[in-house]
């Protein structure tokens, strides 16, 4: 079943694109993946203080795609699987997309104004040409209607 990557995060323009993705997936019969990312912690001296923040995020980042879960359910029907993932973004998408070859397209979503996201930043400069499949940037202007029609 093809399957729309989508990495959310808590700003607007990550649910311009978890909708548009959602959309696609309806008119196409296929799925959602949501992922996200936590970032890589540096080295905490006291361990137990390092721990207590990683939990910290784990918890932020499974809170996140729960309400991102929940509002694709109830907005489109979709159920999305759900990965979420520490360390370095740009190598994590890729090693999901590698080891899921249902994976049909990678959304992102872009600020509305503004400097683009690291993400898009990355997959649109050096390593725009060595994904194995179609990147998708979803202007985070868009209004639903505008979604909805395009997707």
């Amino acid at each position: 079943m093809r399957s729309y990557l989508v990495v959310v995060d808590e700003t607007p323009e990550a649910e311009v694109a978890l909708r548009f993705a959602a959309r696609r997936a309806i008119k196409t019969g296929g799925g959602v993946e949501i992922l996200s990312l936590i970032e890589p912690q540096e080295f905490i001296a006291f361990g137990g203080v390092q721990a207590t923040i990683e939990a910290e995020q784990r918890q932020h980042a499974a809170a996140l795609v729960a309400g991102a879960a929940g509002a694709l359910f109830g907005g489109s029907g979709v159920t999305p699987a759900i990965t979420v993932r520490q360390g370095d973004g740009p190598k994590i998408v890729r090693e999901i997309i590698a080891g899921n070859p249902d994976i049909a397209a990678l959304v992102l979503g872009a600020a509305a104004s503004g400097a683009p996201g690291p993400l898009v930043a990355h997959f649109t400069g050096a390593d725009a040409g060595k994904l194995t499949v179609p990147v998708m940037i979803i202007p985070g202007s868009l209004v639903s209607e505008a979604i909805d029609r395009l997707s």
